[in-house]
């Protein structure tokens, strides 16, 4: 083994410590999947309205809008590392007050404790991991973030229809401990401690996270920080500085995408959406089949996303995606007016909509995540970690929410038609703006967007002469 590899499994062994705190955002994203059923029933100790379900799966995001910007202070402050561990507290609290809860209300509470959580995580996460990787695996370890959350996802499909609400709690709080104990051990970003012209805490973090002489990686690392420390980041430099606010740009369109797609109640509603599918599967079952069909697409997605590049899995993600929700509204539509003549496809809803997640899994689901901790220099990345996140969890909140609302209302089939316009819009979208970052280091980024915003300034120019 050379010592390039030794490195790079270090990197990965690092990054899986950080990263399961992702996971546990899997399992509270995850969890209303195989829960609301039970709460629905007339089984249920917690009598849950088909209103009060929808808050219950919708109010934890709607609350990760709250914490990226003080959680984005705190880590700039004090450190992605410190910031990572204090994320844990939140879903402790959470998954605490679902072991006791006896009321609507106090399900509410815990989620929104898991909002918090999921709000510091989103935030500080992807830049932890980016900043801690090698120009060459950047993008799998990025990647590592959304893999561990559907890794989350798929533990409450499988054993949440076998367990009561509480012991899944119970279960799932092992999660955040598990992962207070093993990130204590793990270094801090060496770009943190540049920052703050801390060099022999830099270089020790270094050599814990490298085999071999680190000394010219670690120069780079300093000039790069230096060029970006030159001019302290703030907010209006994301609206201001011409590049970064392309990236922005870029960026916000791209989680668009992602969450306008339908992703956020596709995986929430997993087992409502397939009990009216007229499929023969139980339907838990199905959800099963979903969350492991979604962590082997993103775990292809790793090894794809440094070799195809993230475009070509962005696009080809959309197409699908855009695809298979128009196939699944149809069937929806006239299993609506006739289920009788749809019977022999009962088939065709639940491949149509495992298309989806693997179309989903290999770009949308995990590359956003990359472009995020790619396109800004450091003095503003956290800032723009922030903006994106509090749009993505207000959009995701509106997803999750307006999903019950328009199913009840227009019909189930209207919902997934409406997911595929928007999802073959924001392919346009990107195969018109976005740029390829695969393998390239963050001056080099920087430099392809001054180019762009360049090309793009003379363009108007030319066009007003005209």
């Amino acid at each position: 083994m050379t010592a390039k590899t030794r490195s790079h499994w270090k990197e990965y062994g690092t990054a899986f410590c950080a990263t399961l705190i992702t996971a546990t955002a899997g399992t509270c994203y995850g969890w209303p999947s195989p829960t609301l059923p039970y709460l629905q029933s007339e089984k249920s100790d917690i009598k849950t309205s088909s209103d009060e379900a929808s808050w219950i799966v919708s109010i934890m995001i709607l609350c990760s809008a709250l914490t990226p910007i003080p959680s984005a202070y705190f880590a700039d402050r004090f450190g992605r590392k410190t910031a990572l561990l204090l994320g844990a507290i939140p879903f402790i609290i959470g998954w605490v007050l679902v072991i006791v809860a006896s009321s609507v209300p106090v399900l509410y509470v815990a989620r929104m404790f898991s909002g918090l959580g999921y709000g510091i995580v989103y935030t500080v996460a992807p830049m932890y991991t980016g900043e801690i990787a090698t120009n060459e695996v950047r993008g799998a370890l990025s990647t590592l973030i959304t893999l561990m959350n559907k890794v989350g996802i798929l533990a409450q499909y499988c054993i949440g229809p076998f367990v009561s609400m509480r012991v899944l709690a119970a279960i799932n709080l092992i999660l955040p401990i598990s992962f207070v104990i093993t990130f204590i051990f793990v270094p801090e970003s060496p770009y943190y401690y540049l920052k703050f012209e801390r060099s022999e805490r830099a270089e020790r973090s270094l050599r814990h996270l490298r085999t071999g002489d680190i000394r010219l990686e670690l120069k780079n690392i300093e000039v790069s920080v230096q060029e970006d420390m030159k001019n302290k980041g703030t907010w209006c430099d994301l609206i201001f500085e011409a590049t970064n606010r392309k990236a922005l740009w870029i960026s916000l369109g791209v989680f668009t995408v992602q969450q306008l797609c339908g992703s956020a109640a596709v995986v929430a509603y997993a087992q409502d959406i397939f009990s009216v599918t007229g499929s023969k599967i139980e339907h838990y079952l199905e959800s099963i089949i979903l969350g492991c069909v979604q962590v082997a697409t993103c775990c292809l997605s790793v090894v794809l996303v440094d070799r195809v590049g993230r475009k070509p899995l962005l696009l080809l993600s959309a197409l699908g995606v855009g695809l298979m929700n128009g196939t699944i509204g149809t069937y929806f539509y006239f299993y609506a007016q006739n289920k009788d003549n749809v019977a022999h496809l009962h088939w065709l809803p639940i491949t149509a909509i495992l298309i989806y997640i693997v179309c989903y899994a290999i770009g949308l689901s995990t590359v956003p995540y990359v472009i995020i901790g790619e396109l800004f220099p450091t003095n503003v990345k956290l800032y723009a970690s922030c903006v994106a996140h509090i749009y993505t969890g207000i959009s995701m909140f509106t997803v999750q929410k307006l999903f019950q609302v328009v199913k009840d209302t227009w019909g189930i089939y209207t919902v997934f038609w409406g997911f595929s316009i928007f999802s073959l819009l924001g392919l346009l979208f990107m195969l018109a703006i976005l740029p390829e970052t695969k393998g390239k280091s963050f001056s080099c980024i920087q430099a392809q967007l001054r180019r762009d915003v360049a090309r793009d300034n003379a363009s108007k120019l030319m066009t007003v002469e005209y």
